[in-house]
C-alpha cells in the first residue's frame, strides 16, 4: 500500500500562488503514477494533474494547464503541485492520490485532502 499525506493548504488572494506537497509512504516503488484531484462544494471531484512516478510524464486538466505545475521528488517520495495565477474557481479540497498500474486507471490510494481557498 501507499499512504499519501497532503500538506496544509491555505488561503490566498486571486492571482497569487501556492504550493501543495504530498508525502507518500509505504510501497512507493510499486507506484505507477500520482495525481492531484479537487472537489469544490456541491461539485464532483475532478482531475487536476498527474505525473508518472518513474518517467515524469505529466498530464493536466485544461482548466489548470499553463497555471499549475506537477512535479515529484523520487528521493523524498514527495509529490508537489505548484499553483500560480490562482482564481476563485480554484477553491476546493485538493487530494493527492496514487495509481498502481499503467493498465488500470484507478487511483487506489488517497490522502485526506487539504483545503485551498482563493479569495477575489
Amino acid at each position: 500500500q501507499v499512504q499519501p499525506v497532503e500538506s496544509r493548504g491555505g488561503l490566498v488572494q486571486a492571482g497569487g500562488s501556492l504550493r501543495l506537497s504530498c508525502a507518500a509512504s509505504g510501497r512507493t516503488y510499486s507506484t505507477y503514477a500520482m495525481g492531484w484531484f479537487r472537489q469544490a462544494p456541491g461539485k464532483e471531484r475532478e482531475f487536476v494533474a498527474s505525473i508518472t512516478w518513474n518517467g515524469g510524464n505529466t498530464n493536466y486538466a485544461d482548466s489548470v494547464k499553463d497555471r499549475f505545475i506537477i512535479s515529484r521528488d523520487k528521493a523524498l517520495n514527495t509529490l508537489y503541485l505548484q499553483m500560480n495565477s490562482l482564481k476563485p474557481e480554484d477553491t476546493a479540497v485538493y487530494y493527492c492520490a496514487a495509481r498502481r498500474s499503467p493498465y488500470d486507471s484507478t487511483y487506489s490510494y488517497w490522502g485526506q485532502g487539504t483545503q485551498v481557498t482563493v479569495s477575489s
